[in-house]
Formats: C-alpha cells, sequence, structure tokens
C-alpha cells in the first residue's frame, strides 16, 4: 500500500467506522486533474444510496479540512458489490474457495494477471491455483483483486 494510500486510510477509516460502517478499502486514482478517489464501505445490513450519500458528506467535510490530495479529484462511496474488491490478508482469507481475479503491479513469473481459485494465505503471501499450479503472490506486489460473481 502506497504512503498517500496508508494516510487516507488512517485519517477516513475512524470517521467510517465512527458512522457504524466498515471501511473495506480506499482506491485512489492520480490522473494528473482528473483524480479518483474511491471509498469503499460495507454494513452487515448492506449498503443503500443513503449511506454513501451520508459517508461521502463526512469523508467530504474530513478532506476538505485536512487537504490530502492536491488539485482536483472526484469522490466516490461505493459499496464492494458483487465483484467485491480485495485489500487485506483477512479480506483474501474470508474469500478463500473463491474464484479472483489478481493483477500485480509488476510481473511474477512472467505474468501480471491471474485468475484462479483462492486456496488461501501463507504469511504475507495470496495462494492462488491457477489451472493446476498455485502461486504465492506476495500481497505487497497485488495492485488489483477481485472476488468473481457466481450466479447461481
Amino acid at each position: 500500500m502506497s504512503s498517500k494510500l496508508e494516510q487516507l486510510q488512517a485519517m477516513l477509516a475512524p470517521v467510517i467506522e465512527a458512522l457504524g460502517y466498515e471501511c473495506w478499502g480506499i482506491e485512489y486514482i492520480s490522473q494528473g486533474r482528473h483524480s479518483l478517489l474511491r471509498v469503499y464501505i460495507d454494513h452487515s445490513n448492506g449498503i443503500l444510496v443513503e449511506d454513501c450519500e451520508k459517508v461521502s458528506r463526512q469523508v467530504s467535510g474530513i478532506l476538505d479540512v485536512e487537504d490530502p490530495i492536491p488539485g482536483e479529484y472526484t469522490l466516490e462511496v461505493s459499496s464492494p458489490g458483487m465483484d467485491r474488491p480485495l485489500f487485506t490478508l483477512e479480506q483474501f482469507s474470508a474469500f478463500v474457495g473463491e474464484q479472483v481475479k489478481i493483477r500485480l503491479r509488476s510481473p511474477y513469473e512472467g505474468r501480471r494477471n491471474f485468475q484462479g481459485l483462492l486456496r488461501g494465505v501463507e504469511d504475507q503471501d495470496v495462494v492462488v491455483q491457477v489451472d493446476n499450479h498455485e502461486y504465492l503472490l506476495p500481497i505487497e506486489m497485488i495492485d488489483k483483486a477481485n472476488v468473481i460473481p457466481r450466479f447461481e
């Protein structure tokens, strides 16, 4: 996790949790003048649009005062959804047995993209089975990971 993401997480997670939600994760995509800050929230009862609005108002207020992001950016508050992004080892552990799609920051064993069965977590590695091969992917190398929704 980058220092900017760590700073945003430390700043925003307590505010979100004080409102009664879980701060599932934060994405910051710096694109010059059109940057995006996406905050994922979760709750055992699910997330409604009203929940996102409530959190967005509070988070906006904190960001206006603290001003951690230079220039203009768009703030999005969202539920993790069916294709739930995974950010932490604990989240990966909770979804063992699910199909996942993982993109790495740099190639590992000659590839950056992995799609397969989430087998578990070992130390700081995520274990993914692709076809008949198990990969141990270091968590710090993971750029983006999502659960692949099942429709049954």
